[in-house]
């Protein structure tokens, strides 16, 4: 359990991050890399949040998926964003 939850909270911790490290890069090309570092980061705190639920370390696992989810979509839109401008 122990290195489960070291590896969510940099998994948490590499999300904002990233998107920040992204934001301060000259090019939208760097930023929208960076961009989807964070969703790949994602991507790994899910699953690594499915597997604590599976553990049952988490109960009430929808309701983190749907957060998770939302977040998704605002990274998604703002990739979208940035190769049209």
């Amino acid at each position: 359990m122990f290195s489960l939850v070291q590896q969510i909270r940099r998994a948490v911790v590499s999300i904002p991050s990233n998107i920040a490290e992204g934001c301060a890069r000259k090019s939208s090309k760097e930023t929208i890399q960076f961009l989807y570092v964070a969703l790949g980061s994602l991507a790994e705190l899910e699953t690594q949040l499915i597997i604590s639920h599976r553990l049952g370390y988490i109960i009430n696992l929808d309701e983190i998926v749907e957060k998770l989810n939302k977040t998704k979509q605002v990274i998604l839109g703002l990739i979208r964003y940035l190769k049209t401008t």
